[in-house]
């Protein structure tokens, strides 16, 4: 059976020690206590375990169904959404004035990881609908931002983005649905989009889709494409409904996972819909929405990792196979629980360590996401832009090889349905896939992210990481074990950013060839980093990190990465060096 626990001690770790953030001078921080946070963590965690872990299992079997135009959700996922919406939890980081709470970005992703480890497929449903409100509060008339924010925010209403079409994914240049002018911005939309998370379900009253479409006569590509508001049903400016809009659901997509979540084609025909933001800037408003969505995928990953190792334990623990060495290599007598074997530990290690440490990053980004926020802080807004497809990228690949690990820890049980891993790693594809494929995101962060300012936000992460080195330099218990290994990694990622400089202008390829490598290695060295913090706060707080405590844990488990998964980047520079040349030289028929 399935368990779970909310990792409540490390989040605090998190907010209080390691952000300290009732201390980031932003007002509204100030009251964040560690009274406060637990309670919240431990009431999510409580509403999780109890009401959508025991569901979720249900939900992949049954998915989803389409009946008369309506897509019914499993057994049990309208009152565990009904819950979630009536307790408060869809609006944490809203602004107080639409009916939210107004807490940080930093608390809402640890509550996202709570419900997404226990029910992703659900969660994703209120995680689509905070993107819709993010975009149309920046792009938003106050006509639009008071009808709207107030519904998607309790989630009476829920939202989607639409921007696949059958011919064209990631090239929204090749889009074709239309919209026809009927007033300044009112428009008549027609056209059909796939892959859409969450387009049609019985949760909520309402669905407000956000859809990308050309109005006739504007600039080709994708300075041609506008954004626009298409609900499900028409509201009147009191809030209340009007007839059905001419938008439907054209049939539903059988997923590998995340079977319970809706995927569906939609067809616009001739659907009222409303100009968001100017005519032919779509994009930019869309990429709030796009954006939010990666940094949540991030999250989803390590939340898949985080449950998936929490019964890897469980299972390691209890499961007992085989005699097992003493640290002084004497042979047990008896056959002993599979976590007295080394190459188990291992697994759980690598498992152990990169949930801790991409959270930590993921805690870290959503933290400069605040200060830009409330601060309007630049910097801090440009550095987060920079890491949000390493954030969705590296962490969806490697947290999907940790669930496999936790597949593999299982054995057989492993790949037995009702065991529950098999679900996970299913459920966590999907993650490498959807708000642009890795591949997509590893040649933004190099063609596009890098270069932006004139490359000052990687500076300014150079700056931060050599700023933290020279302040720790004499911190004696630091160093072997987590500032060397840092360093080291950190010449890597000059080394490689020099030869993009050198040949990426002269040809683009030789950067291209190694941007997947890259964005692993920035991700890597990034929770290096993550892990040299976490560990300079410990030894300053404790002079003594006693045996079997929290802090321990974490610093053995720090110095676990930074020998065993930070060294990584060494190889992956190498491979990055070596350029195009070989990956270029096939023709198509060779391959």
């Amino acid at each position: 059976m399935i368990t779970y626990k909310t990792p409540v001690d490390e989040y605090n770790f998190l907010l209080h020690d390691f952000l300290k953030i009732s201390q980031q001078n932003i007002q509204s921080f100030s009251e964040l206590n560690k009274d406060f946070t637990t309670e919240i963590f431990e009431m999510a965690g409580k509403l999780a375990s109890d009401v959508l872990l025991p569901i979720n299992r249900i939900g992949d079997i049954e998915g989803c169904k389409l009946e008369n135009d309506t897509v019914i959700t499993p057994k049990g996922f309208t009152n565990a959404f009904n819950k979630l919406r009536e307790d408060g939890w869809t609006s944490v980081d809203c602004e107080k004035e639409f009916g939210g709470q107004g807490l940080p970005i930093s608390i809402s992703i640890l509550l996202g990881e709570i419900f997404s480890s226990c029910n992703i497929s659900l969660t994703i449903y209120q995680a689509l609908t905070h993107g819709a409100y993010g975009a149309i509060l920046k792009y938003g008339t106050e006509t639009q931002k008071n009808l709207y924010l107030p519904k998607l925010v309790s989630c009476e209403w829920t939202g989607t983005m639409n921007l696949t079409e059958p011919h064209c994914g990631t090239d929204l240049s090749l889009i074709r649905t239309k919209a026809e002018k009927i007033t300044n911005d009112i428009f008549s939309i027609s056209g059909q989009k796939i892959f859409i998370s969450a387009g049609e379900h019985d949760l909520t009253e309402n669905i407000i889709h956000l859809v990308l479409a050309k109005i006739p006569g504007g600039p080709k590509g994708v300075k041609g494409l506008s954004l626009f508001i298409v609900p499900k049903f028409i509201p009147n400016s009191d809030g209340s409904l009007k007839e059905r809009n001419n938008v439907k659901v054209g049939s539903l997509e059988k997923k590998m996972g995340i079977h319970a979540n809706a995927t569906c084609v939609m067809n616009y025909d001739s659907a009222t819909g409303y100009l968001l933001g100017e005519e032919h800037k779509g994009l930019q408003a869309m990429f709030t929405m796009m954006n939010e969505a990666r940094l949540g995928v991030g999250v989803q990953s390590i939340a898949l990792s985080e449950i998936a190792y929490q019964n890897s334990v469980i299972y390691a623990k209890e499961r007992i196979q085989g005699k097992s060495f003493s640290n002084e290599g004497q042979l047990s007598v008896e056959s002993k629980p599979i976590i007295n074997h080394p190459d188990v530990r291992r697994n759980l290690l690598d498992q152990k360590s990169f949930i801790e440490g991409g959270r930590a990053l993921s805690i870290w980004v959503a933290s400069l996401l605040d200060k830009s926020n409330h601060l309007m802080d630049d910097r801090a807004y440009g550095l987060a832009s920079l890491l949000t497809p390493v954030i969705k990228g590296y962490l969806s690949d490697i947290g999907f090889e940790m669930t496999v690990v936790s597949q593999q820890i299982f054995g057989g049980h492993g790949y037995i349905e009702e065991w529950g891993m098999s679900q996970f790693v299913r459920d966590s594809r999907i993650a490498m896939i959807y708000e642009g494929t890795n591949g997509i995101q590893a040649i933004d962060l190099v063609g596009r992210k890098l270069n932006s300012d004139g490359g000052k936000n990687i500076i300014y992460l150079n700056e931060l990481v050599q700023n933290f080195l020279t302040e720790h330099s004499e911190l004696e218990k630091l160093n072997n074990d987590f500032l060397v290994p840092l360093k080291e990694s950190k010449k890597n990622v000059e080394e490689v950013l020099n030869f993009f400089i050198s040949n990426g202008l002269k040809n683009p390829n030789s950067a291209l060839a190694g941007a997947s490598d890259f964005l692993h290695l920035l991700g890597n060295f990034c929770i290096g980093f993550m892990w040299a913090k976490m560990a300079a706060i410990l030894f300053k707080e404790n002079e003594i990190i006693n045996e079997n405590t929290f802090q321990e844990g974490k610093i053995l488990t720090g110095q676990y990465y930074m020998k065993n998964i930070l060294p990584k980047t060494n190889y992956l520079a190498k491979k990055i060096l070596s350029g195009d040349k070989i990956i270029m030289s096939l023709n198509t028929e060779q391959f």
